[in-house]
């Protein structure tokens, strides 16, 4: 009981600071840096171990890059090329930004010799507007050596390195194809973290096998990960990928929770209300053009929309981010 209350207290000084119910990302960010930043979208022309036959093939059952991609992003450009055409596309919806993080998220973003990494790094960062780096990779593409150069470049650089672990459960992974297991994703995120990496994390609700019991059990384990910030994704069964096949064959050993929006929100409410207070939470929702789904949900409603829908639900609940957390 004690230990509530102090979690409590913490986290009603946090709200007074930040005026949010959860840990912003976006208002993180502006603390640190005096103004608002954008991401944007490298694609680097990486593959997958668990596409090119390393570790498997055909890749997870739900990934289809293209489906996250914006249009200015392909390999085909140069990293400044599409740093260049970034800022224009985003120029209209966010007139006031003026720094930008270089993220780099088509498939694995490790997943080469050291050499390829750095010099790729580097043409982003000398980009003057560029203040750092999002690494978006998997568990199987790190090894000491490439965490040794990133937390060299941390200590430089605003840089943050994504791991996909989209599911606590072993058996949900091997449903989906990821190729490794959460304890992989949990031996690299604490080594990474060692090394004074900023980690993200990625945790997909939904999935073949999943149930809401099962979903909300996950957070004691995200919980005791040395992980800096989170994002969330509702299962989306996007065209061309073999959950398509599975979904519209109906393969009995494919079960997928659909959520209707209000149902979603009322789910990521209980799971933040048990998530550890200082992991900021980046989004709440993934977001797939609705030509890229075989069934698409929510009536297209935006991201940032979900998100102040997200506020909303908080403070109907008189809820917060760690009401329930016990360290």
């Amino acid at each position: 009981m004690l230990t509530f209350h102090v979690a409590k207290i913490r986290f009603f000084l946090y709200l007074c600071k930040t005026m949010y119910n959860y840990n912003n990302y976006a208002k993180n960010l502006t603390e640190q840096f005096g103004c608002r930043l954008q991401k944007l979208t490298i694609d680097a022309g990486f593959s997958c171990p668990n596409r090119d036959g390393t570790v498997g093939e055909g890749g997870c059952t739900f990934c289809s890059n293209d489906a996250f991609n914006p249009s200015y992003c392909t390999s085909q450009k140069s990293v400044s090329q599409q740093l260049k055409e970034g800022k224009i596309f985003h120029q209209f919806r966010y007139k006031r930004t003026t720094k930008y993080l270089a993220y780099f998220q088509a498939y694995s973003n490790t997943y080469a010799p050291l050499e390829t990494l750095k010099t790729l790094y580097a043409e982003a960062l000398s980009d003057s507007d560029v203040v750092g780096l999002v690494i978006g990779t998997r568990c199987d593409c790190l090894d000491d050596e490439k965490l040794n150069y990133i937390a060299e470049l941390s200590k430089e650089y605003y840089v943050v390195l994504e791991i996909g672990v989209q599911s606590c459960y072993n058996d949900t992974l091997k449903l989906i194809n990821r190729g490794h297991t959460y304890e992989n994703a949990e031996f690299w995120i604490i080594k990474a973290a060692n090394l004074g990496i900023k980690i993200g994390i990625h945790l997909v609700f939904g999935l073949p096998d999943d149930t809401i019991e099962k979903m909300l059990a996950q957070v004691h384990k995200i919980n005791e990960l040395p992980i800096y910030s989170i994002k969330f994704h509702q299962l989306q069964i996007i065209k061309n990928t073999k959950m398509e096949q599975q979904f519209l064959e109906k393969d009995p050993n494919f079960k997928p929770l659909f959520f209707e929006l209000d149902e979603y929100l009322n789910f990521v409410v209980d799971f933040v209300e048990h998530l550890n207070p200082n992991i900021i939470i980046e989004r709440i929702a993934g977001e797939v053009p609705p030509r890229f789904q075989v069934r698409p949900a929510w009536k297209g409603i935006r991201n940032d929309q979900i998100m102040l829908q997200f506020e909303k639900r908080l403070a109907e609940r008189n809820t917060f981010q760690g009401r329930f957390f016990l360290r």
